[in-house]
């Protein structure tokens, strides 16, 4: 196993720099005067790579935080939306709702690694089934229409 060193203030700067968002990968380098080869050289290293990962697990954990925080809000409008006026509208709503994963307080205990393959591999409705229900649901907006 190959000894790795501590990573440097300027490593942690780039990095942090790298997550802020303003600037690319290209202008933060220029930006601390890092060449190409030696970023690469970095990212090779075992204590900077584990202090990226790092940066970028924290990332997915905030933009998970986020997301969950507006589901409810991003549910309710959809449901909204399904009484829209417009038949597009409301049958786009309706779509979005079935496709929808069915997320439970479980899967907000696992690890982000097991979220994301749980998210990928809830099982959906199938053609027949989506289809039945967006049949019920143009039946009962063409008799709305109708009255």
């Amino acid at each position: 196993m190959k000894k790795t060193s501590k990573v440097s203030k300027k490593q942690l700067a780039v990095i942090d720099e790298l997550f802020s968002g303003e600037l690319d990968e290209q202008a933060v380098l220029d930006k601390y005067g890092v060449s190409r080869t030696v970023y690469y050289r970095w990212l090779a290293d075992e204590s900077f790579a584990e202090q990226f990962d790092r940066h970028i697990a924290a990332a997915y954990r905030q933009s998970a935080a986020l997301l969950a925080r507006y589901a409810t809000l991003a549910a309710a409008k959809l449901v909204q939306l399904t009484e829209s006026s417009s038949p597009e509208t409301a049958r786009k709503a309706c779509l979005d709702i079935i496709s929808m994963p069915n997320l439970s307080s479980s899967k907000a205990e696992k690890s982000i690694d097991n979220r994301q393959s749980q998210i990928e591999n809830q099982p959906s409705l199938s053609p027949e089934t989506a289809s039945k229900i967006l049949a019920v649901l143009a039946k009962e907006s063409n008799d709305e229409n109708q009255q």
